[in-house]
């Protein structure tokens, strides 16, 4: 028997199936650990290209509907940001952080800040909420011109 990689996300996945009603096959768990592995953003398209690639047996529509699932028991994250593409991120054990993205060549850089998370807390009990997760994200271009990679291309 195969073991499991991410036994506490199998764990949650698996219980929150079960209370939705939702069928448990081995192919959700594939997209569970494949999403889990990815580095960085990514969306359904992009996972499904990387699982077959692996020789992995999974339809596109099981990707798709696999990731909103993950997304409602907070597994994954959705992120968008501002070109009309929903994008996944972990977040299986990962601090909350924020995003950077350059409107230029769509690079997405990630960074934490107390500040940020002070404020976020600070208006939160302000206004009575009780915070369960943010999302912020800054949208500007890369200073550095020479190694945007749009700019690059539009030179070319």
């Amino acid at each position: 028997m195969e073991k499991v990689k991410y036994p506490k996300a199998h764990e949650h996945f698996r219980a929150y199936l079960k209370n939705g009603s939702h069928r448990i096959t081995p192919e959700r768990f594939d997209v569970l650990d494949a999403a889990l592995d990815y580095k960085g953003h990514f969306g359904a398209d992009d996972l499904y290209v990387k699982m077959i690639s692996a020789k992995r047996n999974v339809s596109r529509a099981t990707i798709y509907n696999t990731l909103e699932l993950l997304a409602d028991c907070d597994l994954l994250a959705k992120r968008h940001f501002g070109d009309n593409k929903t994008r996944y991120e972990s977040s299986f054990n990962r601090k909350n952080h924020d995003h950077l993205v350059c409107i230029n060549c769509g690079e997405i850089i990630e960074f934490g800040n107390d500040k940020i998370q002070k404020i976020v807390d600070e208006v939160s009990e302000e206004l009575g909420y009780e915070v369960e997760g943010y999302s912020f994200t800054i949208f500007g271009r890369c200073k550095d011109a020479d190694n945007c990679d749009i700019l690059k291309e539009k030179e070319n």
